[in-house]
């Protein structure tokens, strides 16, 4: 049996500022490296590349199974709305591949641990 290929998307808002977009590059980056995923790419909802640049990318490359996380703290109106309606058009247009969402970051228990680092880097400055 053959494995189907597995294609990473990381999805972020994406930002006119353009190290916003460099830093969750550089996210999407050490995930790859430290996850040893060869297919990833990292999309933005408003910037470059979009989320169908991406999965258009990852499908070239032999992608036929893409994950998307959402690279968003909370479920708020672009994941409840937008994203549902990129997906389902992607979809439509590479019915070869198949797409999946993870849930956002919230609720994850090593949030509470980022925030707590936060708070004691910044009472040491």
């Amino acid at each position: 049996m053959l494995a189907v290929r597995l294609g990473i998307v990381i999805f972020a808002h994406g930002s006119s500022v353009p190290s916003a977009n460099d830093a969750v590059r550089t996210v999407s980056n050490e995930v790859a490296k430290a996850g040893g995923y060869q297919l990833i790419e990292t999309a933005f909802l408003e910037a470059r590349p979009s989320l169908e640049d991406a999965v258009v990318q990852l499908a070239n490359r032999g992608a036929a199974r893409i994950l998307v996380i959402p690279y968003f703290l909370t479920l708020g109106i672009h994941l409840q709305r937008d994203l549902p309606l990129l997906i389902q058009q992607l979809e439509q247009t590479n019915p070869t591949v198949h797409i999946t969402v993870a849930p956002p970051l919230d609720g994850h228990p090593c949030l509470a641990d980022i925030v707590l680092d936060r708070i004691e880097t910044a009472l040491q400055e």
